[in-house]
């Protein structure tokens, strides 16, 4: 991902080689990426992998120390953004004022005719935004940053913190945007919710380390599965031995270990058990990427 990247003329958004320091920190370095109309991009990446950082520099929110972003074909600006809907980690809602007067304020900001609200935030919109819980909070975010019909759709962690019900239901808005011709970029470390995407873009301490759809950025990446009674003792025997190991539900699983290896830690703790090779996970191919040394 570090190669020079031009983004295509087709294009909503793109970045070529930008990178953010903050003094002697990198937060951001030589990243390229670029959003077509039409398709959700996923940024996907542990908390402080740079995925907002990178945000803020495609929305001409802060400027990359090195490198280029264009919006809609020219330097991100006040123009560009009139054309794009954004929801912020911290969903950018003024939390004093109520949930009508948060539509208001945003529709006279775009230009735009305040959108109908379903049931659920119709009923509270006259309550203040702070005495509404987080979903409906989120949901107002969505429906404001929608009512302009934007041609791009900026989404960080835009389910962070919500039910799996509600998750599901943004996920479906996100989708109804995309089939209509939007370009969808969102950030979320939810591994699973990568299935969701077109293509995948992953972060890892300031750097993008893998990008194309899950099964090409897992690629022939394995892991280890341990079938054993005694699941508990395997792990905490596997994790003395500083084995990469997880645990989902009773399983226990090692990315990127080699069959003899466990067989070995297992056999040397005493514990019993079928050891077989299957493929990674998303999350256990980014655990593989996290383990590798930062020079790597």
């Amino acid at each position: 991902m570090s190669a020079h990247h031009e983004s295509p003329a087709s294009a909503l958004v793109g970045a070529d080689r930008i990178t953010k320091r903050f003094g002697n920190f990198t937060a951001v370095d030589t990243v390229s990426m670029e959003v077509a109309p039409g398709e959700i991009v996923g940024l996907l990446g542990a908390n402080g992998a740079g995925k907002t950082t990178v945000i803020r520099m495609l929305l001409g929110l802060a400027l990359p120390t090195e490198g280029t972003v264009t919006t809609f074909g020219r330097a991100p600006d006040r123009t560009t953004r009139q054309r794009l809907g954004y929801v912020p980690q911290g969903l950018g809602l003024w939390q004093t004022l109520t949930v009508a007067e948060n539509i208001s304020f945003a529709s006279a900001a775009f230009r735009a005719e305040p959108p109908a609200l379903d049931p659920a935030l119709a009923s509270v919109r006259h309550r203040l935004v702070s005495t509404v819980g987080l979903g409906l909070q989120r949901q107002l975010a969505f429906t404001i940053a929608l009512a302009h019909h934007p041609e791009l759709l900026v989404l960080d962690e835009p389910t962070s913190g919500v039910d799996p019900l509600a998750r599901a239901r943004l996920w479906d808005k996100i989708h109804d945007q995309a089939d209509h011709g939007t370009g969808v970029l969102v950030t979320t470390h939810y591994m699973q919710e990568a299935q969701q995407c077109d293509r995948l873009i992953l972060m890892s301490r300031g750097k993008a380390v893998a990008a194309g759809t899950e099964r090409e950025i897992i690629a022939d990446t394995t892991a280890c599965e341990v079938d054993t009674g005694h699941w508990a003792d395997a792990f905490a025997a596997l994790d003395r031995a500083g084995l990469p190991v997880t645990l989902t539900g009773r399983r226990v699983r090692l990315a990127d270990t080699p069959a003899d290896t466990v067989r070995r830690a297992l056999g040397s703790a005493g514990i019993t058990g079928d050891v077989h090779e299957v493929r990674a996970t998303l999350e256990e191919k980014m655990t593989v990427i996290d383990r590798a040394p930062a020079d790597a």
